[in-house]
């Protein structure tokens, strides 16, 4: 493409020679003063159309955006619903547990029974809900998921829990809490 100037006349010859359908100059003029009207008239209503439709998305995109929010708003306020349903039982069981040992029959093997089976099914709804027990006897001090509390003389593998003072919990292998372990060293004789 060239950077002359380009004459009016010139354009509309070309436009003619180009597509002899198009109308010349002249002719555009008469038609847009005939029947150019009821164009405009169309164009217009297209136009205002699309401006209804343009208003009725952005709407729908507003309600989409407030739905989002209160179900964002609610899963936050709920979010723990579910866990607190599978504790019920075990809360159930601890208060049955409580009223049995009261009773003058109540026996100690018979509580230590109770309090075991309350003690799994508590550990089977924390492992639901994706929680797990980090016991680590034996295995290599890991500090992402161990906290040593001492360390100890042992005769096996420097480095390894030798002892778990408490135990420590995992969610979906994000740590809620370490182990607190006894980590050993080795042996100076």
């Amino acid at each position: 493409m060239t950077d002359k100037p380009v004459d009016q006349d010139d354009m509309t010859q070309g436009m003619n020679e180009e597509n002899p359908e198009q109308p010349a100059e002249g002719e555009v003029e008469q038609g847009a003063q005939g029947g150019g009207t009821s164009e405009v008239e169309e164009l217009k209503a297209k136009l205002a159309e699309k401006e209804e439709e343009v208003l009725r998305i952005a709407a729908e995109m507003q309600n989409v955006r407030h739905r989002a929010e209160r179900d964002v708003e609610s899963a936050r306020k709920f979010a723990l619903e579910r866990f607190v349903e599978g504790l019920l039982p075990v809360v159930d069981s601890l208060e049955l547990g409580i009223e049995a040992a009261g009773k003058e029959n109540a026996t100690l093997e018979k509580i230590r029974e109770g309090d075991e089976m309350t003690l799994k099914m508590l550990i089977q709804t924390l492992e639901k809900f994706g929680v797990q027990a980090v016991h680590p006897i034996g295995e290599r001090f890991n500090p992402d998921h161990h906290q040593a509390i001492s360390m100890q003389p042992h005769d096996g593998e420097p480095d390894h829990v030798v002892d778990v003072m408490q135990k420590g919990y995992l969610l979906k292998d994000r740590v809620v809490r370490p182990a607190m372990v006894v980590v050993s060293k080795p042996n100076k004789d």
